[in-house]
């Protein structure tokens, strides 16, 4: 840690022990705008800093709809597509003349005046894990068109996880929380999906994990100590161990000292516990987003982007029934649970964004791996993984609402024009964000690696 970006004049002694220094840097509360992505910002060109919306978001909420839901019964109807294809849903009308969407997403259909829909995103990967490496890094995995592939340092890493890395000052809050758990598929051979944490930039910049705070016993583990451990005693041995290892080795041990300081960092500043406290939350703020766990998770992800977490994912829970993969029952499946639980919590969460003053500086991104196959599997009512066309929609910080980016085919299965992979997708959050497409990053190793490969998607931004 360097003195040069510690504001507290604590900071300025010439002497500290570890234990003070962690206590001393809870002295000021992070925010984006203090910690975040200044770094990244000073490094873009003067061409990029006037490109519209770059830099307009300070923070970013991502909720990752986990196994593909299917564009056509929720962004993207084709009421005018064979029985086959359109499905057994209405489109009903929305805020904004002409939209359509699903009819099983009414709160949403309120409130796409403050929507940008992306319905032309298009890959050639069918795989769940591969193609989530790819949405969620911007970058293809290491191993393409794979279910076999699990996390590794080979992958790039997660936008939370670069973004991370910019940030240059102290803050007991994490920079980059997942949750209510990391995305697995107990199908896939290679279990987790890889580019979920940091990849070649180390361990270090992997995300906070975050459990179901739809539990009613839900508490954050490491956020409280016991009886018989204080939290100076706690200090004391962090202080000693440190020691120790710095005696082992004068370059310390490297992500295991940022990851112990990053713990000791969460233990002793009571503001990071009242963050991730939604039992603070009024009764009727957590009903409107929904008495489950997506909801309660995109609820806290909003306490935390608050409190000034930079990036929050929110990946759809496993809800022992294959998440939004509708091989089989989709329109039961879509209307019973998917679409109504992710309807109430996106709703809620724009209602509350706005409400707050924090939607112009949010961005909200809404997408899945993939989408399904235009054409239903009529022996057991389903849909298929469908790559090359689906939906993604983004909304808040700098993003124009009430309009479609991209268009589809007749039938959903092509993008019609203006094509989006999701290496722009992940370009578009970075721009958001104040990051350039020039930036470089260096893997643990030293070997310099472009973060960035698609280029964003600068129509939907306001000017």
């Amino acid at each position: 840690m360097s003195k040069r970006n510690i504001a507290c004049a604590d900071f300025r002694q010439s002497q500290l022990s570890r234990r003070h220094l962690l206590q001393s840097s809870l002295c000021g509360a992070a925010t984006l705008s203090a910690t975040g992505l200044w770094q990244a910002q000073s490094m873009a060109a003067p061409s990029a800093q006037t490109q519209t919306g770059f830099g307009k978001a300070k923070r970013c909420i991502l909720l990752f709809m986990w196994g593909g839901p299917s564009h056509i019964d929720t962004w993207d109807p084709k009421p005018d597509a064979p029985a086959e294809i359109r499905g057994e849903f209405k489109p009903i009308s929305t805020s904004v003349p002409g939209t359509i969407i699903g009819e099983h997403f009414p709160h949403i259909a309120q409130r796409v005046h403050q929507l940008a829909i992306v319905r032309s995103m298009t890959h050639d990967d069918p795989a769940h894990l591969s193609s989530a490496h790819h949405m969620l890094t911007g970058a293809y995995a290491p191993k393409r068109n794979s279910d076999a592939d699990p996390p590794s340092e080979r992958d790039t890493p997660h936008i939370g996880s670069a973004l991370a890395s910019f940030r240059t000052e102290a803050s007991p809050l994490p920079p980059f929380v997942s949750l209510p758990w990391i995305v697995s598929h107990p199908a896939a051979p290679g279990g987790k999906a890889p580019g979920q944490h940091g990849g070649w930039l180390g361990r270090r910049f992997d995300p906070f994990l975050v459990g179901d705070p739809n539990d009613p016993g839900f508490h954050v583990a490491g956020l409280s100590t016991s009886p018989e451990n204080s939290v100076d005693r706690l200090a004391s041995r962090h202080d000693l161990v440190t020691a120790l290892d710095q005696q082992k080795s004068p370059w310390g041990n490297g992500d295991w000292n940022a990851l112990a300081d990053r713990a000791m960092q969460l233990i002793l500043d009571p503001r990071t516990k009242q963050a991730f406290d939604i039992g603070l939350e009024p009764t009727t703020v957590r009903d409107r987003y929904g008495r489950n766990t997506h909801g309660q998770s995109v609820l806290l992800a909003r306490r935390l982007i608050e409190a000034g977490v930079p990036l929050v994912t929110v990946n759809w829970q496993n809800d022992g029934q294959s998440f939004w993969d509708t091989h089989g029952n989709n329109f039961v499946r879509l209307k019973q649970s998917l679409m109504p639980m992710a309807d109430l919590a996106l709703s809620a969460l724009l209602d509350d964004l706005s409400m707050r003053g924090l939607l112009d500086e949010t961005l909200v991104v809404w997408v899945g791996e993939f989408g399904r196959r235009p054409k239903i599997t009529a022996n057991v009512a389903g849909r298929e993984h469908w790559p090359r066309c689906y939906s993604a929609v983004l909304a808040g910080g700098g993003i124009q609402g009430g309009m479609l980016f991209g268009a589809s085919d007749r039938t959903g299965s092509f993008p019609s024009r203006q094509p989006v992979s999701p290496s722009d997708l992940a370009a578009t959050i970075y721009h958001a964000l104040g990051v350039p497409t020039e930036t470089i990053l260096h893997d643990q190793q030293g070997v310099p690696k472009h973060l960035i490969v698609g280029k964003p998607i600068l129509p939907i931004f306001t000017g």
